[in-house]
């Protein structure tokens, strides 16, 4: 096949997600509601942890990263997809293919590192409560998310300059509705197998690190849980973590499948579904999980909007 250099690109073609379905004109609709449910609830989440003192705490600091992050994942790719809904190709150029797959990447890893360190605080609440305030101070809390921030970006700058390093065939078409890694390579014309290897032993330490931290502190919660006599105080501790358990089971399912089952078992359709699900459903789920099961986020929620009414009733 026909070498091309990178710089002779003047654009890349995505396939749409769209044009895979059946009803096409229904899974816009339901890609274009998910995508605004999702802003508004992390949004929404951001300004709460903001306004209300009572979420000032270490818990809802990472929890108001974790929605910045849920913010900016979906931003990446949603808007061009739907944009590109009424054309019948989706062109992208290189510079923004290298943007989405740098920007995706290094999310993608900072979100896991973050919940992981999310699963740490919780295990430093339940089981070393009255060290908490020294072991989660502030400062501390900004290192934790410089951590998973600098992991992200160290992660997406080596995948991304190594990923479009390579010399490509002359086919432009990426069969995804964004660039990621796994699609790009298809179309190198290079010998990548190596490069494939790496990225899946890299692929493995970086999402089973987090995941070890994740359930070693859950081990140590359960435990800690079993042990109290309050019934009360088990529900509360039950009702916090299970949430964060859900959103972590949520993200690293999703992962797995990608980034840890070889490629030879898993389809293009299936891996456009799955990552439609970690880019847009996840986030979009991340905020009303932790609203609908948090006490705090709902009493936050209903004094915010308590106080919008007695506004518009003295206005009137």
């Amino acid at each position: 096949m026909k070498h091309v250099n990178q710089s002779e690109f003047s654009n890349f073609i995505l396939v749409s997600l769209f044009s895979r379905s059946g009803s096409p004109e229904l899974l816009f609709s339901l890609v274009a509601a998910m995508f605004i449910i999702g802003l508004l609830g992390n949004t929404i989440l951001l300004l709460l942890i903001q306004i209300d003192s009572k979420l000032h705490t270490p818990m809802y600091f990472l929890l108001s990263q974790l929605s910045l992050l849920d913010v900016c994942f979906p931003l990446i790719t949603i808007p061009k997809m739907v944009s590109d809904f009424p054309k019948k190709k989706s062109f992208i150029s290189f510079e923004g293919c290298a943007a989405q797959l740098f920007f995706l990447t290094m999310m993608g890893v900072a979100e896991g590192v973050l919940l992981a360190l999310m699963s740490y605080d919780r295990y430093v609440a339940v089981c070393h409560p009255l060290q908490y305030p020294i072991l989660m101070r502030h400062q501390v809390c900004l290192v934790m998310l410089a951590s998973s921030w600098l992991a992200g970006v160290l992660n997406a700058l080596i995948q991304t300059s190594i990923t479009l390093n390579f010399s490509y065939c002359a086919s432009r078409i990426v069969d995804h509705f964004f660039c990621e890694v796994p699609a790009l390579l298809k179309l190198s014309c290079s010998d990548t197998s190596t490069y494939e290897f790496a990225l899946s032993i890299s692929g493995v330490l970086i999402l089973m690190f987090p995941l070890l931290l994740i359930i070693a502190s859950y081990g140590h919660v359960l435990r800690a849980v079993l042990h109290m006599h309050s019934q009360k105080a088990r529900n509360k501790t039950f009702t916090t973590c299970s949430s964060h358990i859900t959103v972590v089971g949520l993200f690293y399912g999703a992962a797995v499948f990608m980034y840890m089952v070889p490629g030879s078992y898993h389809s293009p359709h299936q891996d456009n579904m799955i990552s439609l699900f970690y880019s847009l459903v996840t986030p979009t789920l991340n905020p009303l999980i932790y609203s609908l099961r948090n006490r705090e986020v709902r009493i936050a929620l209903l004094k915010v909007i308590s106080r919008f009414g007695h506004k518009r009733v003295t206005i009137i």
